[in-house]
């Protein structure tokens, strides 16, 4: 079944977790030391500067209600972009799917609050694969009766998972930044681009690797998650490349913004040039379920109708999916 993609929004909040700021906190880290590693030299946060400053966000209850944003408002304003960059009216979205790594209310689902931010008054519900939540959203979409689907739906993933980070470990401070990302996509309605080739796999045996409880601290083993991240990545990239490159297109890649390095390496394993590698990790660091989308979207003007993007996602569970987004020629929205 075809999947359209008419529009793509991001959403940023303001305040910036710089590597000078992590230097400050005294917490064994440095500009070279991060750099090396992960390739991060910022990131943005939910949270006043000063909250983590003082408290290291060692209560993530209490981040919750110092917050300068809701995950809703961070995914309203993402929607927004996306409904307006695909022509369309807010009240012909249909439908609202929402999901991400740390959802601000167990109830009522996340697309609900999204939904009420829009004041929309449509069918909303959540599908939650932590990093790869967007993904799975398009994934189940694609597999979806089109006659069974309104003509435009609406899928978010706004993440603020600063406020599950403890700023005393290192390991975790450096990686994450918040962000929303969403799409405007239609089964009926030809749009800017298309989606080919989903898939999703999952190995539930990994689900320990890779933990945000219930208002507590985000945790991972780190190499190990590392390392599943790159071979599933190329594994993926690979596929696509078999499947759906073609020589008179343009082929780009743009991965989940885990980290610069593991990024890198799987453009060396795949031969991908620097110039077809889009990210936007190095400035706003690991954004979870927003950050692949959120790359594209940030170049939505620039892709021409010879452009195909490949997309992979790789998170928790532990779980994998890819997608290429084939641009056609129908016009800038």
């Amino acid at each position: 079944m075809t999947l359209y993609l008419h529009g793509l929004g991001h959403f940023h909040p303001e305040p910036e977790i710089t590597n000078r700021f992590l230097e400050e906190l005294d917490i064994g880290t440095s500009e070279q030391w991060i750099l090396e590693r992960v390739g991060i030299h910022s990131r943005r946060t939910m949270m006043p500067l000063d909250y983590i400053r003082e408290t290291r966000n060692k209560n993530p209850r209490e981040a919750l209600e110092v917050a300068l944003y809701t995950n809703a408002q961070i995914g309203k304003r993402a929607a927004e972009l996306a409904i307006e960059r695909a022509g369309v009216r807010r009240e012909e979205i249909g439908m609202v799917i929402a999901g991400c790594s740390a959802s601000d209310t167990a109830s009522p689902a996340e697309a609900c609050n999204v939904a009420k931010a829009l004041e929309l008054e449509v069918p909303a519900f959540d599908v939650t694969s932590a990093c790869t939540s967007l993904f799975v959203q398009i994934h189940l979409l694609s597999l979806m009766q089109p006659e069974s689907l309104p003509p435009f739906i609406l899928v978010v993933a706004p993440e603020g998972l600063t406020r599950t980070v403890d700023y005393t470990d290192r390991s975790a401070a450096v990686l994450w930044g918040d962000a929303a990302a969403a799409a405007v996509l239609s089964t009926r309605v030809p749009g800017r681009a298309e989606i080919l080739g989903s898939s999703l796999a999952s190995s539930p045996a990994g689900a320990d690797k890779v933990m945000v409880p219930r208002l507590g601290h985000f945790r991972q083993e780190g190499r190990a998650v590392q390392m599943f991240a790159i071979k599933k990545t190329v594994q993926n990239l690979r596929r696509i490349q078999q499947e759906h490159r073609r020589d008179d297109r343009n082929f780009h890649f743009v991965g989940h913004q885990a980290n610069l390095r593991m990024l890198e390496n799987v453009c060396e394993q795949c031969e991908i040039p620097p110039e077809k590698h889009h990210h936007n990790v190095a400035l706003f660091g690991n954004t979870g379920a927003a950050s692949a989308a959120s790359v594209v979207s940030m170049n939505w003007d620039r892709w021409t109708a010879s452009d195909d993007v490949a997309m992979i996602g790789v998170g928790a569970g532990l779980t994998w999916s890819g997608y290429l987004i084939r641009f056609a020629d129908c016009g800038k929205r």
